[in-house]
């Protein structure tokens, strides 16, 4: 291991042993400090996975929808909590969505994961709402919900729908958005913003060559030929006044639209050098919806994975960080 690593790993230890007996956390701060510990350091440190027996996987039955349960070998059941995965191919059978929820549920949660029919070929649509308002009405408890990266346009949908609203007792969103227009301004041009933060990045072409691909039959030619062309100003200025039905449709995926419908317990977790969707998509939505919000910006956190941040910002951010999953797991 390199020693910018042994800095970061001594710096997140401290913070958790100071952390626990000030907090008198018990178990459940334990396991929210070693899952940290494990999923910051991308499994290098598997604290979590030597405290805990590994979980059970097997398939939830519920009608139309595929999804898996993760939970304790034991008789013992743990905080419900819905995955809703981001982009990933392969569904709830990605690798890296495994992972997390394995995890979590090690980590004290009872964990169901669906497939996102939509984020499984990068082309999000109101119907992909369906199986996590399916998942959410299906369990025998209001469930904490845990949403990644875009993964958040339908799970905060879903916790805004008047079928599921009730069965969501908090939802944390790590790397998500707000607003479906800006996300799509800000894959095509680089340019993000909000109140007064801005920035610009550079993304690969091919990246947003791809994203046009799997949209392309929610434009007409002109449009897409206009989007493909790759003129930042032109982009902009397209997507300042959108064509009627392609307005219609980012607004149907934009969770600031019901943010006021979310009875639920609202975290937002924004790693602030995030590439994939900037950290001002949950400064946007915390200010639509500032009752019971807490928004945690960090530097420890990429995009939804671990990243390097040495000494006492490092050590500040996992004490932020493990507050939110002590939280998660003790609230009533």
């Amino acid at each position: 291991m390199h020693q910018p690593e042994v800095t970061r790993l001594a710096a997140l230890l401290l913070a958790f042993l100071l952390v626990v007996p000030v907090a008198q956390a018990g178990w459940s701060g334990l396991l929210g400090g070693a899952f940290l510990l494990e999923f910051l350091t991308g499994g290098r440190s598997p604290a979590l996975s030597i405290l805990t027996a590994a979980p059970t996987r097997q398939p939830l039955p519920i009608p139309d929808t595929n999804v898996d349960l993760y939970g304790r070998p034991d008789a013992n059941r743990g905080t419900p909590l819905v995955l809703v995965h981001g982009f990933s191919p392969a569904g709830k059978d990605d690798a890296r969505v495994r992972e997390a929820a394995a995890l979590l549920s090690r980590a004290g949660f009872d964990v169901a994961v669906p497939t996102i029919p939509g984020l499984t070929r990068g082309r999000l649509g109101p119907e992909d709402v369906e199986p996590v308002v399916a998942t959410l009405t299906a369990r025998a408890e209001p469930a904490v919900v845990v949403a990644v990266s875009v993964g958040a346009g339908p799970a905060l949908l879903a916790a805004a729908d008047p079928r599921a609203r009730d069965r969501v007792r908090v939802i944390l969103s790590l790397g998500g958005y707000a607003s479906a227009a800006e996300v799509v301004r800000f894959w095509l041009t680089g340019a993000y913003g909000y109140d007064s933060v801005s920035g610009r990045v550079d993304h690969d072409p091919a990246l947003i060559r791809m994203f046009l691909r799997a949209n392309g039959d929610r434009l007409d030619a002109p449009s897409r030929a206009l989007l493909e062309g790759g003129d930042p100003e032109a982009v902009a200025r397209f997507l300042a006044a959108p064509p009627v039905e392609l307005q219609r449709y980012l607004d149907s995926l934009s969770p600031i639209r019901v943010a006021r419908d979310i009875r639920a317990r609202l975290v937002l977790v924004h790693g602030r050098s995030d590439r994939a969707v900037p950290y001002t998509e949950s400064l946007r939505l915390a200010a639509a919806r500032p009752e019971r919000t807490t928004l945690v910006l960090v530097g420890v956190v990429d995009h939804v994975q671990g990243r390097g941040a040495a000494g006492w910002q490092g050590a500040r951010d996992f004490l932020a960080l493990w507050g939110v999953m002590y939280g998660l797991a003790s609230r009533a």
